[in-house]
């Protein structure tokens, strides 16, 4: 996931550069736990989202005002953006038709085609769109950590901890899951690895702001920084693909307090 960011300027960044997070991740390594083409194991959790809105983009307000055509088209990009996150997630990127997330997200062939034309396209930006929101989400959270319940600032070691933790917690999310079956398909459909590249290298940019915005300023100016978040992501991104054949509890994981301790040493904070 240099500091003292606003929190619209990730928001900003991904507009800018057509990233509907991102996904807290670089290319990585394939594990022999994912064929190509397969879907993640039934263990893999998933979080669903609007799937009980797919007539959202259609209906007008209680109050009888019509809606305007912007906020239906927004509507429905939103709406085809989760089905296709959802699909990705739960079927695999093989069995993620431009058909299955038309019938998830309840639009018209037409309007799917209206805002993306193009499947790789359409999937690349869905793997990107609900980690952006994170991202917005982890900078607020860095700009307004003092979260102690006493109300007292919390220490250094405090906000190492949080943020480790915070990062973990990004390894399990749909969009992770999702990005993980565009990685593996990439291996063999050279279109699909070309639309994807710039997408994610403009993400990574807007994560390590993010991430040094959650980590806060006096620890993101340390030299050890860069390498102890490059460290703690690699090594992140590797336990999470042992999950897809190895189901455990996400947040009970051996490995946390091991980088939490990494990172408390390398980045030289006292007790």
């Amino acid at each position: 996931m240099t500091c003292n960011l606003r929190p619209s300027s990730i928001g900003d960044a991904c507009i800018r550069s057509h990233l509907p997070l991102g996904v807290f991740s670089a290319p990585i390594g394939i594990s022999r736990g994912l064929s190509r083409g397969s879907a993640l194991p039934r263990t893999t959790p998933v979080v669903h989202y609007a799937d009980d809105v797919t007539d959202a983009a259609h209906t007008t307000p209680s109050d009888g005002t019509p809606r305007r055509r912007v906020d239906r088209s927004a509507d429905s990009r939103a709406l085809i953006l989760n089905a296709a996150v959802n699909c990705l997630a739960e079927k695999g990127y093989s069995d993620t038709t431009t058909l299955a997330i038309q019938a998830r997200a309840g639009v018209s062939r037409g309007r799917l085609l209206h805002h993306f034309p193009s499947r790789d396209a359409l999937l690349v930006a869905a793997a990107q769109h609900l980690a952006m929101n994170r991202l917005i989400d982890g900078e607020q959270w860095g700009a307004e950590f003092p979260a102690n319940p006493s109300g007292v600032p919390g220490g250094d070691r405090e906000r190492v901890v949080a943020a480790t933790t915070r990062c973990w917690e990004t390894f399990d999310q749909p969009y992770f899951w999702a990005a993980v079956e565009l990685w593996v398909a990439c291996r063999t459909r050279p279109e699909l690895r070309e639309t994807l590249r710039p997408e994610e290298h403009r993400l990574g940019a807007a994560i390590r702001q993010t991430v040094a915005a959650m980590y806060g300023p006096k620890l993101a100016a340390h030299p050890n920084f860069p390498a102890v978040r490059d460290l703690l992501f690699t090594s992140m991104r590797g336990v999470a693909l042992t999950y897809t054949f190895d189901a455990r509890e996400h947040a009970a994981d051996r490995h946390l307090p091991i980088w939490i301790d990494a990172a408390i040493a390398l980045l030289e904070v006292e007790d």
